[in-house]
């Protein structure tokens, strides 16, 4: 299968013409090439991509490169850290909230599902969200439907999930903080990101 596909080890990186990568792209080591070699394979298709790896290794920038390779990538990429907004925020940074719907809302707004619709959703810092942030999520991933916040009209998106983690979500699976259910639909495709030090030959480039 390798080999018919052209993946295998022996053959040199290949990306298709119309996948070129960014100028500001260091892929100079093995292991950086079989990443992006593994994205440019994913990107065409609608599948979610759980991108892992520790902070600062480049998952926002891959989650960049993903969306300029798929059909999407006329639509909007639409970024969010889970770990940067207040929990008591993020459900309507995420989903939107009508007017009067909480203290503060003084107007309706569109979360970021519904702008990122027909395009690509990356959600950074996914094992920081609550578990009831988690299941509202799961709904999305299952029909692409939710309800802002102070609604009961449900909202229908069109959007596919890239997320990413510099966490273990299996061992918080484990300890019952992150959704089972929720972690295998998210991490449909994983793409691990190795660190800078076993990958050196990406350090004087």
């Amino acid at each position: 299968v390798q080999q018919a596909t052209g993946v295998s080890t022996a053959v040199p990186l290949k990306y298709s013409p119309d996948k070129e990568l960014p100028a500001f792209v260091v892929a100079r080591s093995p292991l950086t090439q079989t990443v992006f070699r593994d994205a440019s394979l994913i990107a065409p298709s609608e599948t979610r991509v759980l991108i892992t790896g520790e902070s600062g290794v480049g998952k926002e920038v891959l989650a960049d490169v993903i969306h300029a390779w798929s059909s999407r990538s006329a639509g909007p990429l639409v970024k969010v850290n889970c770990a940067a907004i207040p929990e008591t925020l993020l459900e309507s940074e995420l989903f939107g909230h009508e007017k009067g719907s909480f203290t503060g809302a003084h107007a309706q707004r569109i979360g970021r599902f519904e702008e990122a619709n027909d395009g690509t959703i990356f959600l950074d810092e996914i094992g920081e969200m609550s578990p009831q942030l988690q299941a509202k999520l799961l709904r999305v991933t299952q029909d692409g439907r939710f309800q802002r916040v102070g609604s009961n009209r449900e909202v229908q998106t069109n959007t596919r999930i890239l997320t990413a983690t510099n966490r273990n979500l299996e061992e918080l699976v484990k300890a019952g903080k992150f959704r089972e259910d929720l972690f295998y639909r998210l991490n449909v495709v994983e793409l691990n990101i190795p660190p800078l030090r076993e990958r050196r030959e990406d350090i004087l480039p």
